[in-house]
């Protein structure tokens, strides 16, 4: 029986929370490999040889395999029998409508999202310069171009991203969305649907989903119930 991949993550990260969620869901076991960011664990050289190359998280280990990006360790993990067809379906079909989201978000809302929260929040926070008025504007401009996209042609009609029930797809975007909440970016005042379907995808995820992201709602002290 071969041993639990070792999942190295920081919650602090988007694409880890994403993961976590779905490890969860998938009732995967891993062994807990926590990642501490804010204290640049990921930049020695001793992280760099023996834990991912590229020095980022999340990654995994997998009896001896070594794989970073977190959409190639959800289609090796896949491809494995690990991850339920539900989530990210097997049938070429339905999963290419998955694929079809995953590959459009990582340069529009993925990008946008974290630069709007980069300028805002870390920034800031690892500068001590606060950003102009007209930065910040830039990055809302366009990070809004893509939640419109989102609002208007990925939700059109549907409870979810890519049909009628939750898949990956929705587990990724949403912790995109959920990390703009500590740049003090509210996205459920200007968009109903959005607000409507981070709902039902913390519904269909809880309890991991208030787990992964316990430190979006400190940060940002709007609990997962917060009003408007």
């Amino acid at each position: 029986m071969s041993a639990p991949i070792r999942y190295y993550y920081d919650l602090m990260s988007q694409p880890s929370r994403a993961l976590f969620i779905i490890f969860r869901l998938s009732k995967m076991p891993f062994e807990d490999c926590v990642v501490a960011l804010r204290n640049g664990e990921h930049l020695t050289e001793d992280f760099k040889k023996e834990i991912n190359r590229f020095q980022r998280v999340p990654c995994i280990h997998d009896n001896g395999y070594k794989l970073a990006e977190s959409v190639a360790i959800l289609r090796y993990l896949s491809a494995k029998g690990k991850i339920p067809e539900h989530l990210y379906p097997k049938y070429f079909v339905d999963q290419s409508r998955v694929d079809e989201f995953l590959e459009w978000q990582h340069m529009s809302l993925r990008l946008t999202c974290a630069m709007y929260f980069r300028t805002v929040w870390l920034e800031p926070l690892l500068t001590g310069r606060t950003p102009s008025e007209a930065k910040i504007e830039t990055f809302r401009m366009q990070m809004e171009r893509n939640l419109d996209v989102v609002e208007e042609v990925w939700l059109e009609g549907k409870d979810f991203l890519t049909g009628s029930s939750l898949t990956v797809a929705d587990i990724f975007a949403a912790c995109e969305i959920e990390q703009t909440r500590m740049a003090d970016y509210d996205v459920r005042i200007k968009y109903p649907k959005i607000r409507a379907w981070l709902k039902r995808v913390r519904q269909s995820c809880n309890p991991y989903y208030d787990v992964a992201h316990e430190f979006v709602y400190k940060i940002s002290g709007t609990g997962p119930q917060a009003k408007l």
